[in-house]
């Protein structure tokens, strides 16, 4: 008997890379696929698929390499949990960019194959992905390296110092409330709807961050968030007990921009849950504030320098400084992903919190399963 594979996905604007997808993984045996539903999908990316879950299932059925396809019933990444335990196949097919550390601990837990692609598009056809081909919004994430926490005064207050940003084109559709600045970026969409404008830079980051925090705000967004999508590179921002940051140093240099792209490798994890709050059981001080502007800073010159081991360290750094305030930013499923990469690697930390986002690892050696960046010039 052949082997039962499965895999899951969205499968939106369905197109040749899907396809050779599916035809990469009916090589291992019978194909069945789990498809998310419109209210899983609106949940995880926070907007709605151009196509209705029905559309989806009748087009994915239809190729002759699906064994069998269905809606899958349950939400969140896991959202095929329910099918997969009565389907029990051999083996589990995913994406690079689907992959994800609990898909792989379900399936040494049941016993089951983890196979991961790299994405290889058929003969002479280009690589697709509905994100390219949707072309709704070519505005960029950002990244913030170290500091993050600073650019709010109630942390400045203590100590000033840095916030160090790249900025990140959209080759993927991050999850929704992951810490790639996408609240920041809705208001952007709503602004200016494609892309950046071309003008000041620095400008337009007011612009929008003003419009995110309009007076009367309960909840002031900090402002490395709108810096961050908005203006292009690696860029330090220094606070000091502001809002606004009292000075901005911008670093474009082409050759500095792909060693950090070499290095950086993210690892998908959940987004966090509608209830959490990561200002919960905070404790902000001098100690701690000063800590993590001192780790910013070693960050910044290990970059300049080109040196990958002090980067990884001092990100290390600035996260355990960050998570010595903000003790709700680390849970234990976290650490444990941590655990397993913390050997490979020269440092780590968080995009986001309470178990939301990407572990975000500096490597000199290649991450398995991870996904890379580009940063925007």
């Amino acid at each position: 008997m052949k082997k039962k594979v499965f895999v899951s996905g969205c499968y939106d604007m369905l197109h040749s890379g899907h396809v050779a997808f599916f035809e990469e993984a009916s090589e291992y045996g019978d194909l069945y696929v789990g498809i998310g539903s419109d209210k899983t999908i609106n949940s995880l990316k926070a907007r709605k698929t151009v196509n209705s879950d029905a559309e989806r299932l009748y087009m994915v059925k239809a190729l002759k390499v699906v064994k069998d396809a269905w809606i899958n019933k349950g939400g969140g990444l896991l959202d095929f949990l329910e099918e997969f335990k009565q389907l029990k196949p051999d083996i589990f097919f995913v994406n690079a960019d689907g992959h994800t550390p609990d898909k792989e601990n379900l399936c040494k837990e049941m016993g089951i194959d983890y196979v991961v692609s790299k994405r290889i598009p058929h003969g002479n056809l280009p690589t697709r992905s509905t994100t390219a081909l949707r072309q709704e919004c070519n505005i960029p994430y950002r990244i913030d390296l170290a500091g993050g926490w600073l650019d709010q005064p109630y942390v400045s207050c203590f100590a000033p110092g840095p916030v160090l940003t790249i900025c990140i084109e959209p080759d993927y559709e991050f999850n929704d409330r992951s810490g790639m600045s996408t609240s920041s970026r809705k208001k952007a969409v709503e602004l200016w709807q494609t892309d950046i404008p071309d003008g000041d830079k620095e400008k337009l980051a007011k612009t929008l961050f003003c419009f995110e925090n309009p007076p009367g705000s309960k909840y002031i967004s900090g402002s490395q968030d709108s810096l961050g999508i908005t203006m292009p590179g690696l860029n330090k921002y220094y606070y000091e007990a502001n809002y606004w940051p009292s000075e901005i140093e911008s670093k474009l240099e082409p050759d500095l921009l792909a060693w950090i792209e070499k290095h950086i490798w993210m690892i998908p994890l959940y987004p966090r849950n509608d209830s959490y709050d990561v200002l919960a059981n905070k404790k902000i001080d001098e100690e701690g504030a000063t800590r993590l502007s001192q780790a910013a800073d070693k960050c910044w010159k290990a970059l300049l320098k080109k040196d990958a081991k002090e980067v990884g360290a001092s990100m290390t750094e600035s996260f355990e400084a960050q998570i010595a305030m903000f003790p709700n930013m680390l849970t234990h499923g976290v650490l444990e992903q941590i655990e397993q990469y913390k050997s490979q690697v020269h440092g780590w930390k968080l995009s986001g919190a309470g178990g939301g986002g990407y572990l975000i690892f500096f490597s000199e050696q290649p991450v398995e399963n991870a996904i890379q960046i580009r940063i925007r010039r």
